[in-house]
């Protein structure tokens, strides 16, 4: 079988063995002389050696480098030596010839036989670069850079709508009347929200804060300290109470549990019915002392 094994026998036969001492002897003269062009002549020698590396990485003298370089051509022209005799090689011989070829300093020379496939690669890849750059390619290059750009403009645009759909849901979910803001619709009386706030304590103290947080605003619209308002989120009212005439302490008061209800209504966790009922009473303590300092 015409393998591995003979086409190595073939690149082998082509090594210059005959001058094999001859390159020794400049490899010494060139260490002991002028060891800085040592890489470059072994460079220059290795395309007349068949491209046998004489170079080994972990060699970092000068001298190493001479050794390697010596004892892989003296390792080739050996066995070229052996192979001088027309009878075939025992198979032990070819073991042995197959041993050294798989060492790592004969790597380059085994993926030689890879250059039919490298040519074949790069042709393919040359007509490939040259079908691009004919007129039919640029037309089509260009619709491409258009049909881009057109579907990156149509995704920023989907976004923004999207983005501007987020920002006025919550508006709009409080004009439909199910906002937890300032309500949209006319409040009830501060003691109707009291009493569904009582009343819900037991089995949904979310809707109870909730309750309590819409009687705190009903008392304030009541007192004409806060005025219902379709856009103002909760806090922004708060802002606007000692510019309606309410006083500081009032004012730190009426934050404080706007402060409160937003750190348990929006909390993933659930309301304990003891905060609940703590904070409905804080909010009818709140609407008692308003109802005293306008009475």
């Amino acid at each position: 079988m015409m393998g591995v094994t003979g086409l190595t026998l073939l690149w082998l036969a082509a090594m210059p063995c005959d001058g094999r001492a001859q390159d020794a002897r400049q490899l010494d003269e060139v260490a002991a002389s002028q060891p800085e062009e040592l890489d470059g002549l072994l460079a220059a020698m290795e395309p007349r050696w068949e491209g046998l590396p004489l170079r080994a990485r972990e060699d970092q003298s000068p001298a190493e480098r001479v050794e390697t370089a010596k004892r892989r051509m003296e390792d080739v022209c050996a066995w070229l030596g052996a192979d001088e005799s027309a009878a075939p090689l025992p198979r032990s011989d070819k073991e042995r010839l197959e041993e050294i070829l798989s060492r790592p300093e004969f790597a380059q020379a085994r993926q030689r036989q890879g250059d039919a496939l490298q040519r074949l690669v790069r042709r393919a890849l040359a007509w490939l670069e040259e079908m691009l750059q004919t007129q039919g390619a640029q037309s089509f290059a260009t619709s491409t850079r258009t049909l881009v750009l057109v579907l990156a403009f149509v995704v920023v645009l989907f976004t923004v709508l999207r983005l501007r759909h987020w920002r006025r849901g919550p508006v709009r979910r409080g004009q439909a009347g199910g906002g937890t803001e300032t309500e949209a619709r006319v409040l009830d009386s501060p003691g109707a929200h009291l009493a569904r706030a009582r009343a819900a304590l037991s089995g949904r103290p979310r809707e109870a804060i909730r309750e309590g947080l819409l009687a705190l605003l009903s008392s304030l619209e009541v007192r004409r300290l806060a005025r219902p308002d379709r856009v103002k989120t909760n806090r922004e009212l708060v802002g606007e109470l000692p510019g309606r005439g309410a006083s500081a302490r009032l004012t730190q008061e009426v934050e404080r549990l706007v402060r409160w209800y937003d750190q348990a209504f929006y909390s993933l966790e659930p309301v304990p019915e003891e905060d609940a009922a703590r904070f409905v009473e804080e909010v009818e303590r709140l609407h008692q002392g308003l109802e005293g300092a306008a009475a």
